[in-house]
């Protein structure tokens, strides 16, 4: 089995608590790593990560990630494997749904790392997001804030695409 971990940005704690959704449905598998107390290295020690950040407001990416993705796009994770999650505000601000989940695919484009779980829209509310690539989002996009309800379906319905990268 590979080592997988959850690395997380949170301000409100709606990422950290996804998060732990996530790891419930992986059955306690991924060792869970909040980005503001971990460094490049610690991405090392695990086969497959999870990287999961909020949007805030018109489409800025969570302060800890910011401060993070310059020591991210010069690691080289090419035996790495990825998949994304981000927390976004559909009805606040639908133009700018996710943003922040981009900002993240962006910088892991030149490191090597395989990425996987992007989702179709179907379903979802917004009027436009930077996290679309080929009309998928590139990760798991939620809104705790309106659609909270939804949220251990989609998680489910996007693990069942993602587990067997984990095998």
């Amino acid at each position: 089995m590979k080592r997988i971990a959850i690395f997380y940005g949170t301000v409100t704690g709606n990422t950290e608590t996804v998060a732990k959704r996530i790891n419930n449905q992986l059955f306690e598998m991924a060792d869970l790593k909040d980005i503001a107390c971990v460094t490049i290295e610690d991405m090392d020690k695990y086969d497959f990560l999870f990287i999961g950040t909020p949007t805030y407001g018109k489409g800025g990416l969570q302060n800890d990630w910011k401060n993070f993705l310059p020591e991210m796009k010069n690691a080289y994770l090419s035996t790495k494997t990825v998949a994304l999650f981000g927390l976004g505000d559909s009805v606040g601000h639908p133009d700018t749904f996710v943003d922040g989940m981009e900002a993240i695919y962006r910088a892991l484009q030149n490191s090597g790392c395989l990425i996987v779980g992007s989702c179709p829209t179907d379903g979802y509310s917004f009027v436009g997001s930077e996290a679309l690539v080929d009309k998928k989002f590139v990760g798991l996009p939620l809104d705790q804030d309106n659609e909270s309800g939804l949220t251990d379906s989609r998680i489910a319905l996007w693990l069942s695409g993602i587990i067997p990268y984990l095998q």
